[in-house]
């Protein structure tokens, strides 16, 4: 049985890749299409965009951003948190660039484009290894920050735990248990991303609350005169202290890693070519999260700042209502991680289905499967939050490695190849660049996190 034939329309304002009805054409495409969109819906506002694309980026990462102040001191530590924004929009510009040029509609189908199969192949395996990582361990700080964590022999109490005691209801397998069935579950059923910008929307004002709780304590403390102006650049007495220079650099690399969902939102637009201005907009909003939670951070903490700065908020701010404020600040960041979950998990079911059935019809079309591959992979999640918290320590290492492929490499690969012919000179000197220093910065990563887990696995045998 044949319709009209599907060839796309390049007005302006009109969706790229829109199909309209020719003759001769098979009813059902030959090869899945990575967005699961086959349904023409083009209503997303830019308004959703955003928030959807800010979630995305604002994830677990803005934890550390204070620490990496307290190295690197607030100047160097602010303007590379800006030059990685610029830095982001440049890959992101090329992949939108070579995805119209070549008429996809996925991340995989511009690596497709580019490198063949192989490539399509490699970019899937990435997001599917970051996603499922990111979503273990936001399971893992979100049951850390409920019910409690035990360390080195010593419990810290969840915000669960210290308001009604330790119960079986209060521990953290029931309490992940309910977050999948009343929270993650419902809002992984969502088939298109912009269903998702209302949770969006409140996940970043979540964000936005963290910041205003933190520097409102920052500035009545410095008010009061009980903590001192931080250090605007980084000490280096020794060698040892450049090394913690570079060690901090990728998490700043790493921070704004969203370009799995930017073909699945711009595929919704109500206007596709304001796909720019919208990536445009959710940097500059999530560079100004970024930059406001490291500088009130390390204003209120100091060089008392972990590695994690929802850590220091266990403890007596020394202000009126410190416990209030404490539990706020963790309660605010679980359900922001609870509401991030569903547009990690969108991008990750996409990549998986497209992996595994390849020239199957469009996942949203196919509800049986749309159910299995969505339970398997939350139940994978669930479980390996649960029972393999260990699995953080291996995630430290793939994870750092598939984040700069997808955010940095493989852009950069993609102009370098320019199967089109539209890459400039400049671009060309960009990705060379991109890709030396994301090489770099995951080698610095691995080597540090292998040196982590040494000294700790040392420290443990002594013990």
């Amino acid at each position: 049985m044949t319709i009209g034939n599907f060839s796309p329309v390049g007005n302006n304002g009109q969706r790229r890749g829109k199909r309209i009805l020719e003759e001769e054409a098979p009813l059902l495409p030959s090869e899945q299409e990575e967005t699961g969109e086959f349904d023409e819906f083009n209503g997303a506002s830019f308004a959703g965009a955003v928030f959807n694309l800010s979630t995305t980026i604002v994830g677990a990462g803005i934890m550390s951003l204070p620490a990496t102040m307290k190295v690197l001191g607030l100047v160097p530590g602010i303007l590379l948190i800006i030059f990685f924004a610029f830095l982001t929009e440049a890959s992101i510009d090329m992949l939108t660039r070579f995805s119209r040029a070549g008429n996809t509609v996925s991340y995989g189908g511009v690596m497709g484009d580019a490198f063949g199969r192989t490539g399509k192949v490699l970019i899937q395996l990435c997001i599917i290894v970051n996603n499922v990582g990111s979503l273990i361990v936001y399971m893992i700080i979100i049951g850390d920050v409920l019910s409690g964590t035990s360390s080195g022999g010593n419990h810290h109490f969840g915000v669960l735990e210290g308001w009604f005691g330790q119960h079986w209801w209060t521990g953290r397998f029931f309490i992940l248990l309910v977050s999948m069935l009343a929270v993650f579950a419902p809002l992984a059923c969502f088939k298109r991303v912009d269903s998702l910008r209302f949770t969006s929307a409140l996940s970043v004002t979540l964000a936005v609350v963290f910041v205003v709780i933190t520097a409102g304590i920052a500035i009545v403390k410095l008010l009061a005169g009980s903590i001192a102006m931080p250090k605007l650049f980084p000490d280096i007495p020794d060698l040892a202290s450049v090394w913690n220079f570079f060690t901090v650099v990728p998490v700043i690399v790493t921070a704004y890693i969203c370009h799995y969902n930017v073909h699945p939102i711009e595929n919704e637009l109500e206007d596709p070519s304001q796909i720019k201005p919208v990536v445009r907009t959710s940097l500059a909003l999530c560079s100004t999260v970024y930059l406001t939670t490291s500088f009130f951070g390390f204003l209120l903490f100091g060089e008392a700042t972990l590695d994690d700065v929802l850590a220091n908020f266990d403890s007596n701010l020394g202000i009126p209502y410190s416990s209030v404020l404490n539990d706020a600040v963790r309660v605010s960041y679980a359900v922001h991680l609870m509401l991030v979950f569903p547009m990690i998990f969108h991008a990750l079911r996409l990549n998986v289905d497209g992996l595994l059935f390849p020239s199957a019809r469009p996942l949203s079309s196919d509800n049986r499967r749309f159910a299995i591959v969505t339970a398997v992979l939350l139940s994978v999640v669930f479980l390996a939050a649960n029972f393999i918290p260990s699995i953080w320590d291996a995630f430290q290492f793939t994870g750092a490695t598939a984040a700069v492929c997808i955010g940095f490499i493989f852009p950069a690969a993609i102009t370098l190849r320019d199967p089109h012919g539209i890459a400039t000179k400049w671009d060309k000197i960009v990705a060379v660049f991109m890709i030396g220093l994301a090489v770099l910065s995951n080698v610095i990563a691995i080597y540090s996190d292998a040196y982590a887990l040494f000294n700790e696995s040392k420290a443990s045998t002594q013990s």
